[in-house]
């Protein structure tokens, strides 16, 4: 089951990249993707105008901001980016709620914040492993916003237990 639960998930992110970039990365736009890690992220799919940074906790990470979410100050300019893209990530947070209000802070007005988080999946890592949201924890999480759509990625044979939630939520 976690294999399959993997498969369809990271497949699921690859869909869900390739939308982000068609919709919302078109001409020359400034996108933060946190905590890619060993994945490409959402690079390989952005237009050559599309100006990348990515945002990572690990200073091992060679990301071009090394940065806690959760932390009050971050050090990035406030209404920075186009698009903010955080995918399995929120559940690694300590704080999820300071840290939707960091990605909140750091997004232009109108900008969109793409995030994708598990639900019917296995504790993994990189560790801690804190949470699972449902589409209404999404919903609380997001009320800063304008919520634009909440997907779950179902499990076969299994109602109300998605494998995951992709999400794309407007600034005001």
């Amino acid at each position: 089951m976690d294999q399959a639960h993997y498969a369809a998930l990271r497949e699921n992110i690859e869909r869900f990249y390739r939308e982000i970039s068609e919709r919302y990365c078109r001409g020359e736009v400034t996108v933060l993707d946190v905590a890619p890690e060993a994945h490409a992220g959402i690079r390989p799919h952005l237009p050559a105008r599309a100006l990348l940074e990515t945002l990572d906790i690990d200073p091992a990470s060679d990301a071009t901001h090394i940065v806690d979410l959760c932390a009050p100050a971050a050090p990035i300019p406030a209404e920075r980016f186009n698009v903010v893209v955080c995918t399995e990530v929120l559940e690694h947070t300590l704080n999820p709620f300071a840290a939707v209000a960091t990605l909140h802070r750091m997004l232009k007005s109108g900008g969109r914040l793409c995030l994708s988080t598990p639900f019917n999946f296995r504790i993994h890592g990189p560790l801690p492993d804190c949470w699972r949201f449902t589409e209404h924890g999404l919903r609380a999480l997001l009320s800063a916003f304008d919520v634009e759509m909440i997907v779950p990625l179902e499990t076969p044979d299994r109602p109300l237990m998605p494998i995951q939630y992709t999400a794309v939520a407007r600034k005001r």
